[in-house]
């Protein structure tokens, strides 16, 4: 099978409905996997809960079935690696990460997945790709044509002009040189104008296909409302329209996180606290509460949420202003991503 008959409608669609149980995919998905799958490269703007996951994964085992390898996915977050691997092995696709979470047996086990390029996908943190050892690897793939694709999500870190810099990303712009002719994905939920042209830049993806999609999302209703007693204006306005649902509380400081979860807890609702001062094994035991139990508030700072792919929440309240209106889109976007009504709350 040739590269440019390795994404046809019936490939992509075979592996859409068998592996993830979809009848169809949404907005521009399919182009985008067609594309991708035919050794195209993209940059992907698609709104928080559009599915932007898809447009990497499909392509990728695609491309695995048809002897291409290995796909790498580039990512910031050890949530996000730690859900999808473990979705895709439930779903008979072979996956893994490369983290610091892995002790020494753990990640030599990968890394035999790995140069065997039995594995469909990789996930692995920007810092860890660039490490010599990791990269070594990938050249003895890619030397064998088995590196099927790059999959670079949350693609706004690598601009100094997005609202979540990181300087990791930059390093990323070797893909294009070093891996000649593997296809390269660049994904992001917010990424203005200014922001996009960054990353067609650092990234080297001038030849890269765009598909920016809408951001609106309709099945949110935004609701502003004036500061005069917030919490308990945020107490009323759960009682009256979010009793037993599961969303997110936003705060600026960690003391406050911690204030407002102890107190919704004491007026019935079931809050846990979130922030970066809390111990890893706490956050971790929270996050996972969150994401399999009903009807939990998680009252956080913005180190909550990226990657957070929870498709009731059903609404997100923000108890002071956020950083930038860039942050507050893709805060208030994990709300409703199974298209149900949901709410964003600002004071």
């Amino acid at each position: 099978m040739t590269a440019a008959t390795l994404a046809s409608p019936n490939d992509a669609l075979h592996v859409l409905s068998e592996v993830f149980g979809y009848a169809q995919f949404r907005g521009p998905q399919q182009a985008i996997v067609e594309h991708v799958g035919a050794g195209g490269d993209a940059l992907v703007l698609m709104p928080t809960g559009g599915g932007k996951s898809l447009c990497y994964q499909v392509p990728a085992i695609v491309r695995h079935r048809a002897g291409h390898g290995v796909a790498v996915v580039v990512s910031p977050l050890i949530a996000l690696m730690h859900d999808q691997v473990g979705a895709l092995e439930e779903a008979g696709v072979h996956a893994a990460y490369l983290n610091s979470t892995l002790d020494a047996d753990a990640a030599a086990a990968v890394e035999r997945e790995l140069r065997s390029a039995r594995l469909v996908l990789l996930y692995v943190a920007p810092e860890r790709l660039l490490t010599p050892r990791l990269l070594a690897m990938l050249d003895a793939l890619h030397a064998r044509g088995a590196l099927s694709l790059f999959a670079i999500d949350e693609a706004h870190c690598v601009s100094q002009w997005g609202h979540d810099f990181r300087e990791d990303y930059l390093g990323l712009a070797l893909l294009a040189e070093r891996f000649a002719g593997v296809p390269r994905i660049a994904l992001t939920a917010t990424a203005d104008t200014t922001t996009r042209a960054d990353i067609v830049e650092r990234l080297q993806l001038g030849g890269a296909r765009s598909y920016v999609s809408s951001f609106d999302r309709p099945n949110i209703r935004y609701t502003i409302v004036e500061k005069a007693e917030p919490r308990r204006q945020l107490l009323r306005w759960l009682r009256d329209e979010h009793d037993g649902d599961a969303g997110i509380v936003y705060c600026q400081s960690r003391r406050k996180v911690d204030e407002v979860a102890a107190w919704l807890d004491a007026e019935g609702f079931a809050a846990l606290p979130y922030h970066a001062g809390l111990d890893a094994q706490t956050r971790r035991a929270h996050q996972d509460r969150f994401l399999r139990e009903d009807g939990l508030v998680m009252v956080a700072t913005i180190a909550f949420g990226m990657g957070i792919d929870k498709p009731d929440v059903r609404f997100v309240a923000h108890l002071d202003l956020p950083k930038s209106v860039e942050g507050y889109y893709q805060e208030t976007g994990r709300a409703g991503r199974d298209g149900l009504p949901s709410t964003a709350w600002l004071a």
